[in-house]
């Protein structure tokens, strides 16, 4: 695990080491002007020397400025390597994730991954910025401070092993405690996320049907469990501070009693027991500074697993060594096909799927809530890979494919149009990033998008909002279409892509797919039947299983499911949720 940590500091080596060394320096430093105390007493004020008094008072003043500048100088050499460590690491993070499969995303849920993300890449951040000055510091500043004290009392060292056991037993225990309780806590953070996700996600459906209240006490009740379990946490590290204080004013008594018994009987002298003094803070400074590291090593030890996690996970979509980079042609053929998602490992929402489809052809699919048609055809493209079978394209498994290969001559219109924050010919270009602008306007004619887009003020210059909020829902469908065309791919799938566009318009779209696309395989997953009845072949769905294939004519004679959701459109009963 800190391997894998530690590759993200590579390029901030030397930096880290400078931090470290000037630590050390600054450690030496502060150890040396409690001696210089001690002489400006024996042998300055005690003598009444005052030149020695000036001269080492000089000395004195300096060091602790050189000490001073030294410190900053290290935080700001531990500030630069801890946030360089953080954005490799976010870097790293953030690249893995690309590779994912859905499957993989699926398993450790969008929320869980933004929160390691951040809230726990900023965790190891200041750990390392800890670790690199404090957790250097610590054990530096304790050995020079006990060796100095052991040269002016051996015995005086005795105070501070018999009380190192006490402290390190109570360290140890409250770790045990604390480190699975950060754990749930850091899952907490994860399900708080996913809720305040998915109501931004569907603020609007919040509002219009006033469930504010509603999401507020939902909101209340995770951060009441976050609330406990940090709280939990906090009790027992609540321990922690004062212990190392009793263990200071123990220390304290206890060398000031042996201390004054040594200055009576002459053989210690009152410079040396005040600079014992300091040196016992010192001492004891360092273990309180440990005792911050240890916090820090908890809460980051629980954000180290999780983020080693992502680190680790290797997409189960993977390259074959010696993988395709051409698709001839848009032939698509299922053969027994079954599919499992993996989070629901006992469920098969596809059972024995086997269809073919010729070059051009058009696919229509329909059937019930629940059917499983996004999840048939997210089997192209490789978005998922089946359980059980095989689908073919080209006459090749798809897995035989370079991924990008085979991604790039599939066009996939999924159900939610998603636009990203800039222009909206930059939103189309995602199809191909080397298109002139009349190959741009060319597609989204074809998604019968360019009548809108010139009457925008600023035409395909329009600045789109995160999400594509200030498009409509049939504008935001109609962009996507054209995006998905500019690539000219040999498959297109348009899942439920034209729900939110006019009948009129889904006609004239339908129709220049038929006209303009004619070596382009067209799988079409829709709610109305009108959507697919001009198709060369449409499939029912049902609870997984294809329960019929035909023509649009053909199923009205042969399927009494599509019989059943051709009826209730034509006869006015609403369209029949077909997601």
């Amino acid at each position: 695990m800190i391997k894998k940590l530690l590759s993200c500091v590579e390029e901030y080596k030397k930096t880290t080491a400078l931090s470290m060394f000037l630590v050390i320096f600054e450690s030496f430093i502060e150890i040396l002007i409690p001696t210089l105390m001690a002489i400006i007493i024996d042998e300055g004020i005690s003598q009444g020397r005052t030149s020695v008094v000036w001269q080492l008072g000089v000395l004195l003043i300096l060091l602790a400025l050189l000490g001073l500048f030294i410190g900053a100088l290290s935080g700001r050499y531990a500030a630069i390597a801890s946030a360089g460590f953080a954005k490799n690491l976010r870097r790293t993070l953030f690249f893995n994730v690309q590779k994912f499969s859905f499957s993989n995303i699926d398993k450790f849920t969008a929320p869980s991954l933004i929160t390691r993300m951040t809230t726990d890449v900023t965790n190891l951040q200041n750990a390392y910025q800890m670790l690199v000055r404090i957790m250097i510091k610590s054990p530096v500043q304790f050995s020079f401070a006990i060796i100095m004290s052991a040269l002016i009392n051996p015995n005086m060292v005795l105070i501070f092993i018999g009380i190192a056991p006490f402290l390190a037993g109570t360290l140890i225990f409250i770790g045990r405690k604390v480190h699975p309780i950060f754990e749930r806590v850091f899952r907490s953070y994860d399900h708080l996320n996913n809720i305040v996700q998915e109501n931004l996600h569907g603020i609007r459906v919040v509002k219009s049907y006033v469930r504010q209240a509603f999401e507020v006490q939902k909101f209340q009740n995770i951060s009441q469990v976050v609330y406990k379990r940090f709280s939990k946490a906090e009790k027992l590290l609540a321990f922690n501070q004062p212990l190392m204080q009793s263990t200071a004013y123990i220390c304290i008594l206890l060398i000031s009693w042996v201390g004054a018994h040594l200055i009576v009987g002459q053989t210690m002298s009152t410079g040396e027991l005040s600079s014992l003094f300091v040196y016992t803070f010192q001492i004891l400074i360092s273990l309180n500074m440990f005792s911050m590291v240890f916090v820090m090593f908890l809460i980051s030890r629980a954000s180290a697993q999780r983020v080693v996690a992502v680190m680790e996970e290797e997409s189960d979509l993977k390259n074959n060594d010696v993988a395709l980079t051409t698709v001839v042609d848009g032939r698509v053929r299922f053969h027994h096909v079954f599919f499992q998602y993996p989070t629901a490992l006992n469920h098969r929402v596809l059972k024995d799927i086997s269809f073919s489809a010729e070059t051009g052809e058009i696919i229509g699919i329909v059937g019930g809530t629940g059917s499983s048609k996004t999840t048939l055809v997210q089997l192209i493209p490789r978005l998922y890979d089946v359980t059980d079978g095989q689908v073919e394209l080209a006459g090749r498994d798809v897995g035989d494919y370079d991924m990008d290969t085979l991604r790039q001559n599939v066009g996939v219109v999924l159900q939610n149009n998603v636009l990203f924050s800039g222009t909206i010919m930059e939103n189309i270009r995602w199809g191909n990033p080397e298109a002139t602008e009349q190959e741009v306007r060319n597609a989204c004619i074809m998604a019968q998008a360019d009548e809108f887009i010139q009457e925008l003020p600023d035409g395909y210059q329009t600045y789109i909002e995160q999400g594509g909020s200030n498009v409509s829902g049939g504008q935001r469908q109609r962009l996507c279409i054209a995006r998905a065309l500019l690539k000219q791919p040999k498959i297109l799938i348009l899942d439920d892509s034209t729900s939110a566009v006019d009948t009129k318009t889904e006609s004239k779209i339908l129709e220049i797919f038929r006209t303009k696309l004619p070596y382009t395989t067209k799988f079409i997953v829709a709610q109305r039947i009108t959507s697919v009845q001009d198709a060369d072949k449409i499939l029912v769905l049902d609870n997984g299983e294809i329960t019929d294939i035909g023509t649009h004519h053909q199923l009205l004679q042969t399927s009494a499911i599509y019989q059943e959701i051709y009826e209730a459109q034509t006869k006015g009963f609403g369209e029949v949720d077909a997601k």
